[in-house]
């Protein structure tokens, strides 16, 4: 029986102008935004108190930008870098440009900017995407890059190899 294993892309078949849309949406909630909050040790009121945001420029609430951020980068995963992503390099370039309100739902998109080969480390590849979160209304509300190092698919499948031969 032939199985399949989900996984992201291999360096080789990152290509330079692609765009790739990560689907379903994120629908954000309360909890998610206080939960987030909290465990990040941010006191800022303008995620957490209903009278204090109330009397603010947006009205209410904001959801925390570093949950937007997070939610962008991890909606792409399933799709790009599951399994074959050797490590984030960095972030550059991060903007939010619209704020985003519980009961909004974000959803990301991500275009491959560069790609070249390490020269310091064989069998894996240098990665840069450009991220866009747009909410429910097509209004763009986070935008960043990221570089990454991503295997190729020679060492991965050789990797995978030497793992099942002990099995």
């Amino acid at each position: 029986m032939r199985e399949v294993v989900q996984r992201g892309l291999w360096f080789e078949e990152f290509e330079e102008g692609v765009r790739y849309l990560h689907r379903p949406g994120r629908t954000v909630t309360e909890a998610d935004n206080v939960l987030f909050t909290t465990l990040t040790m941010n006191p800022q009121p303008l995620h957490l108190d209903h009278a204090f945001s109330a009397g603010q420029p947006f009205g209410r609430p904001l959801v925390n930008s570093l949950f937007t951020l997070s939610t962008l980068v991890g909606q792409s995963v399933a799709q790009l870098t599951l399994g074959t992503l050797v490590a984030n390099l960095g972030f550059g370039e991060v903007a939010f440009p619209n704020p985003v309100f519980t009961g909004d739902t974000l959803y990301g998109e991500s275009t491959v900017v560069s790609k070249r080969l390490s020269s310091s480390r064989p069998g894996e590849g240098v990665v840069t995407l450009a991220h866009t979160a747009r909410n429910q209304d097509g209004v763009v509300v986070a935008t960043a890059s990221r570089t990454m190092l991503v295997q190729t698919r020679e060492a991965g499948e050789r990797a995978a190899a030497t793992d099942g031969a002990g099995a």
